[in-house]
């Protein structure tokens, strides 16, 4: 004999479709953002897609762009969760006087090797990388999050890490310049202009591993460098 659910079950259980039918219908509008554009893809697209009704996208995001949006937050929640493991880290560092030179280099090196997992690995990562080329070219809702995410994660430790390395302020526009031409070396993979060069191998295991370790080469030599009088 079954036995009925109680209350709390029955709660638990709605909560879990509820939050099953809201993952389908973002991933179903990240892979039509990506493809079609934001103007391209229509909601009845994405319902059909994730296979439900139409009332369901205005029940759980409002209307097109409050969907749009919470890709978005989707997405700066997954760089929170890539870089929970070095960020803690980079901001101790900074807050030591007594940090050396050869400590902040490595952990420079360690929050571009943990970028490069971002954009070549997880899921619907090709959608991802296409969705943020299209944000920037249509201008889209939510672009100004996009790039206060990545300024905020990535792109200011980063500067400041390489301007204490340097020994300089992080207003020195020669350290923007340096932080933009080493992030670069990890954006150039999120380029779909990428395709006939790595069409053998993609980004497998060994791949990512190679690309790691190229940036680390770049990155201690650019740091080793800086300690170099000119």
């Amino acid at each position: 004999m079954i036995e009925p659910q109680t209350p709390v079950r029955r709660r638990l259980a709605v909560q879990a479709r509820g939050e099953d039918t809201r993952r389908r219908i973002l991933e179903t509008a990240l892979d039509l953002f990506a493809a079609q554009g934001y103007e391209g893809a229509s909601t009845r697209q994405i319902a059909d897609g994730a296979g439900v009704n139409l009332p369901a996208i205005q029940y759980y995001f409002g209307n097109k762009e409050g969907l749009y949006r919470a890709i978005i937050e989707d997405i700066v929640a997954d760089t929170e969760r890539h870089m929970a493991g070095v960020s803690p880290r980079v901001r101790a560092a900074l807050d030591r006087a007594d940090t050396t030179p050869a400590e902040l280099t490595e952990l420079l090196c360690d929050m571009l090797e943990t970028f490069v997992t971002l954009v070549t690995s997880g899921a619907q990562v090709e959608s991802r990388r296409l969705f943020f080329a299209r944000a920037e070219v249509e201008e889209t809702p939510g672009l100004d999050r996009l790039h206060d995410n990545g300024m905020r994660q990535i792109f200011n430790p980063c500067l400041a890490l390489l301007s204490r390395i340097h020994g300089k302020p992080e207003t020195d526009p020669e350290m923007t310049m340096r932080t933009m031409a080493l992030i670069g070396q990890v954006v150039i993979f999120c380029s779909n202009n990428k395709r006939p060069i790595l069409a053998a191998t993609g980004f497998d295991e060994e791949s990512v591993r190679l690309i790691k370790q190229i940036v680390r080469d770049h990155t201690l030599a650019i740091c080793r460098a800086a300690a170099v009088p000119r």
